[in-house]
């Protein structure tokens, strides 16, 4: 079933569900987050936005897409916050889903059981192509998942990858373009198989020294 806001346009009507927008970095998850939050907003509903403190890259409260459009948000340390929100809050937005603790699935399946729309956002795989954090859990359990794409910078072509530009073996490393870039499956898998052969390399030329 395709996604359709129709589900959810009706006030009296609001049934409880969630909603994954998932891809690599640079493919406009969080533009389609702050889409679809306000809608929900000028529709006249109660909507109530979180995101990992941990992210700070362009604001420290608000969501910011890549595009600089943004929206007030409430920076959380743990996702079991997110169930302390307003009583009359009808819709949650989840941006940067992958920062957070496994415990977030749990926290968006109560909020789904309480009648409310949960539309979360976040990388569906890490650097070295694994999956990320709670995001397979969240697919798995939510109504409605939506992948979207970004450009391969090596060859036009649609991107699902996010290759990491700089040597740092950290799985969570905050950064944009100085640090990360889009790739389809067949760039990224070559540069990999490159630094793969340079490495065992620079090993090799390492132990004939000793």
């Amino acid at each position: 079933m395709l996604f359709s806001e129709q589900n959810f346009k009706r006030k009296k009507e609001l049934i409880g569900s969630i909603e994954i927008i998932c891809g690599s970095m640079f493919s406009g998850k969080t533009e389609e987050l702050i889409r679809r939050l306000r809608r929900a907003q000028i529709a006249k509903l109660q909507v109530e936005i979180f995101k990992p403190k941990v992210d700070v890259r362009y604001d420290e409260k608000a969501i910011v897409s890549h595009n600089q459009n943004m929206i007030p948000s409430t920076p959380v340390d743990h996702s079991s916050s997110i169930l302390l929100l307003s009583a009359t809050t009808e819709v949650v937005g989840i941006d940067e889903a992958q920062f957070f603790d496994h415990e977030l699935p749990h926290v968006c399946n109560q909020l789904a059981d309480r009648g409310i729309r949960v539309v979360v956002a976040g990388l569906d795989m890490d650097f070295q192509g694994n999956p990320f954090g709670p995001m397979p859990a969240l697919m798995s359990i939510a109504e409605h998942v939506t992948k979207v794409h970004a450009v391969c910078l090596q060859c036009g072509g649609p991107a699902t990858y996010s290759y990491r530009t700089i040597a740092n073996e950290s799985t969570i490393l905050l950064g944009e373009t100085e640090s990360y870039e889009p790739r389809c499956r067949t760039c990224f898998n070559n540069n990999q198989d490159t630094e793969c052969f340079l490495s065992e390399e620079l090993e090799g030329k390492k132990e004939s020294h000793k």
